[in-house]
């Protein structure tokens, strides 16, 4: 007997009894249900807390000050600050050179006066308008998904763009406008220098204009406008070019303001952590609280599998009773396979494809309907998150992975529920069978 007979016999066994086939095949199609589904839905909820967690950016990204450590650093996730210590390319190249770092993203924070314009009109000139101090915080946009930062409207500037910035909701505070109404008006900003003039320090500004292109909720540094690192090395440039303000406005003691250093893993975080601690910088990431939250959400995990384990063993009890139910009906046919020439092996293959055909179609339904079922919870608490006034939770990814553990595991369960009535049948002897028959 070959693997098509027996597939043919397997398929015309289900044909024969077509109710309990349905019946066999919708508890396989159930129990995966409700595993794809929990496990979908768990992981989508799990990749919100952590990114909430870590404001927007990746779970692995650590934010350096340009301050020194102070011996308690490695023991919090808080920055512990110990006095000014200057961040130079030399730093970043050795942080670069770590295999378990997977980037390094300076930041470079500058002073300047910000002029916002007319509500929902254009400023022309800075005479009338309330200039107000801020910072203006330069980062490599192009890398933006490595960064804390949360798009509310609009986007990022174009990395290396000149006269594009994006603001946060202070800047809204001051200007008195909306996040809808502000995208694609201008700002005026004043990058101050210092200089020694006939009558004692005095301060004279580069003006430039910018157009508002997104609204942000950043976190790489304290400041109302995010731009690109070009526009801040000017500015530094500019400030530097002149003498030290003071109290007023001090030149920078460093080069960079601080670093994004993003790990390559969450198992790196903490020697990364380490190295940066040891170089003698300041640092602060989310490593405890997200581990602390990541052993939790493990907890969940196992008891949401656990549930869908229970649902399919059930599963694969009625695969196996139904298997069982169909040995002693087919005892007749299966003396007559024998008597012609069947052999055990071919009785066996005959029941282990019926089973596996069951696990498989019930596990391809129920996989699309896991997915559908996880994509519905998603809608409708998107829905209710956004008549809360919440930020919505992202659902739908497809995880090739679990559609795949989720098929192979319930055609496996159902070859393994299906082991002992096969070997039962196979065992009989073409005697036995035609007389019990």
């Amino acid at each position: 007997m070959t693997w098509l007979d027996s597939l043919t016999l397997a398929a015309r066994s289900l044909r024969r009894r077509p109710g309990r086939a349905l019946l066999t095949i919708l508890a396989v199609t159930l129990g995966a249900t409700l595993l794809v589904a929990l496990a979908s839905v768990a992981t989508s909820a799990g990749s919100r807390i952590v990114s909430k967690l870590t404001n927007g950016g990746p779970a692995t990204a650590i934010k350096v000050s340009a301050s020194k450590a102070d011996s308690d650093q490695l023991y919090t996730d808080d920055l512990r600050a110990a006095g000014p210590k200057a961040i130079t390319d030399a730093t970043l190249a050795t942080l670069r050179q770590s295999s378990h770092v997977a980037t390094v993203i300076p930041v470079i924070a500058s002073r300047i006066l910000a002029v916002p314009p007319p509500f929902g009109s254009t400023a022309t000139s800075t005479a009338g308008q309330q200039a107000y101090g801020d910072t203006m915080v330069g980062v490599d946009l192009s890398q933006a998904h490595n960064l804390p930062i949360t798009i509310l409207a609009g986007r990022v500037p174009h990395s290396g763009s000149p006269n594009e910035v994006a603001i946060t909701e202070s800047y809204l505070d001051h200007s008195g406008m909306s996040v809808q109404s502000v995208l694609g008006t201008q700002v005026e900003i004043a990058q101050p220098q210092a200089f020694q003039g006939q009558s004692g320090l005095q301060f004279r500004a580069r003006w430039i204009r910018a157009e508002i292109v997104g609204v942000v909720s950043q976190q790489v540094a304290i400041g109302a406008l995010l731009v690109p690192i070009e526009q801040a090395q000017l500015a530094q440039a500019w400030a530097e070019a002149g003498v030290d303000g003071g109290d007023a406005f001090p030149l920078p003691d460093s080069k960079y303001t601080g670093l994004i250093v993003v790990a390559s893993s969450l198992d790196d975080v903490h020697a990364v952590r380490q190295m940066i601690t040891s170089l003698g910088y300041a640092n602060t990431a989310p490593e405890h609280l997200v581990a602390s939250v990541l052993r939790y959400l493990r907890v969940v995990d196992i008891v949401l599998a656990g549930i869908g384990a229970i649902a399919l063993g059930i599963a694969g009890l009625g695969v196996a009773n139904a298997l069982v139910a169909a040995v002693r009906e087919r005892r007749r046919e299966i003396g007559v396979l024998k008597a012609i020439g069947a052999r055990d092996r071919d009785i066996l293959r005959w029941f282990l494809l019926e089973a596996f055909t069951v696990g498989l179609v019930g596990g391809v339904l129920g996989t699309l309907a896991g997915l559908l079922i996880a994509l519905w919870v998603g809608v409708s608490v998107n829905t209710y998150l956004t008549e809360q006034g919440l930020q919505s939770i992202q659902f739908g990814d497809v995880s090739w992975p679990l559609i795949g553990a989720a098929i192979l595991g319930t055609s496996l369960l159902a070859i393994a529920a299906g082991v002992v009535p096969a070997l039962q049948a196979a065992r009989l002897s073409p005697k036995e069978a035609v007389a019990a028959a």
